[in-house]
């Protein structure tokens, strides 16, 4: 029997266990996957935790969003898969329900793409995450647009090297930000068109300086909390401000008066 990880309690990695459990039957639409590498996601570590704020894991659960490997089986309606394909899956269904954390993984056909011969198993389980995410936020609902400037924040995160790809890609002047010198070197290999290496107070004030204190268009962050109100006095005047995660754990006391006055456009992604 193939081994799945499954959680039977909350909490840190430890409560991680190999089950050995039956080859998952394929409901209708479902693609079972002979797993050849699969992702690690900071929302499975929440999900794991159970502070997932989309829902809660009912236990045991698996989990898991991203994976590689050759399709094994197909439900009786999936028309775009069969046995043998190489494939990797795409984070759009719900944990617990699904998984990709095993030796063989259940999906959704919705959430199952080619995987093309160009990419190696380890590429192709740990792309879709990064990538949609700045997709999402960049192109499909903020728009950033050649010669805009960008600020990324946790530059250094999987996330943070995609954003920076990204808006390079789409003309945007890049701010890579984090707050450890020592990642410096790393980011640089991504070509930023600048670094700061700096939190709170000194990170807006150096945004600013080099935006000549106009502030930036576009800043993506993953951290929020206390210093949500330092990003956006970084951010330009009807600049767009998104929240894609909450790494800092703490409250996030956001001015609205300094949002208005600024014609912000924030939204958590």
């Amino acid at each position: 029997m193939p081994r799945i990880v499954r959680f039977h309690s909350t909490g840190d990695a430890a409560v991680l266990q190999l089950d050995d459990m039956p080859v998952p039957d394929a409901g209708p639409r479902d693609v079972v996957i002979d797993v050849h590498a699969f992702g690690l996601n900071r929302a499975e570590i929440m999900f794991r935790r159970g502070l997932y704020p989309q829902y809660a894991p009912v236990l045991p659960s698996t989990l898991g969003y991203e994976a590689s490997g050759i399709v094994r089986e197909v439900g009786r309606e999936v028309i775009a898969f069969k046995a043998g394909d190489r494939v990797a899956t795409v984070p759009s269904f719900k944990m617990g329900e699904y998984w990709t954390y095993g030796e063989v993984a259940r999906v959704p056909e919705h959430a199952v793409m080619a995987l093309p011969d160009a990419l190696s198993w380890a590429e192709g389980a740990a792309i879709w995450m990064p990538y949609m995410t700045v997709w999402g936020a960049f192109v499909e609902y903020g728009k950033l647009a050649r010669g805009e400037t960008l600020v990324v924040r946790a530059a250094s995160s999987s996330v943070g090297v995609a954003a920076m790809q990204m808006g390079r890609e789409l003309g945007a002047t890049v701010i890579a930000v984090t707050r450890d010198e020592s990642k410096r070197d790393f980011i640089a290999r991504f070509a930023p068109d600048h670094i700061v290496c700096a939190q709170g107070a000194a990170m807006a004030d150096a945004v600013l300086e080099l935006t000549h204190d106009r502030g930036a268009d576009f800043v993506f962050d993953p951290v929020a909390g206390p210093e949500l109100a330092e990003l956006a006095r970084a951010t330009c005047y009807h600049g767009r401000l998104f929240v894609y995660g909450r790494l800092s754990g703490e409250p996030a006391p956001f001015p609205v008066a300094l949002g208005l006055a600024k014609g912000l456009t924030v939204r958590g992604y």
